[in-house]
């Protein structure tokens, strides 16, 4: 996830959740309910630093395409993470699409934001797809790319 290398210096996306049990108070989430939490969590837990949930959403052999080109796997998007030091005053994500095929699953979202770089104010909008597997009871991530959208 996610290096914003330009303004913010990490990936963001997020939401993690278990698959809750049925019931009245806690009824059931769709598969895509589920994974725009996970988007959404992870996303939180880039700016926390909560490695322990960004952990749990990457599989071993995640790969992800920054918005600058430059590629990572799972052990340099937690660095990321765990260094991150940027100051985000907001980091909405919306326009989520998922579909789901089988135990693979694909998230595309924009994620808008804004905070500040060397004492200016800047804004940034990333689209994003995120690609999952449904494994060990989980949905991981495998692969994430961003694509800067051009301020116009």
């Amino acid at each position: 996830m996610r290096a914003i290398t330009v303004l913010l210096c990490g990936f963001v996306a997020s939401g993690w959740s278990a698959t809750p049990s049925a019931s009245q108070d806690n009824p059931v989430k769709s598969e895509q309910q589920i994974l725009v939490e996970i988007e959404r969590s992870w996303n939180e837990a880039f700016y926390t630093k909560d490695l322990a949930t960004i952990e749990k959403i990457l599989a071993d052999e995640f790969i992800a395409t920054y918005d600058d080109g430059t590629r990572g796997d799972r052990a340099k998007e937690i660095a990321l993470a765990r260094e991150f030091n940027q100051q985000v005053e907001s980091a909405i994500q919306d326009e989520f699409t998922v579909k789901v095929y089988r135990d693979a699953a694909v998230v595309w979202f924009t994620l808008h934001l804004v905070g500040r770089r060397q004492g200016q104010r800047e804004e940034l909008t990333l689209h994003y797809t995120d690609v999952f597997v449904f494994r060990d009871n989980r949905w991981q991530c495998v692969s994430s790319q961003s694509t800067r959208v051009s301020q116009k």
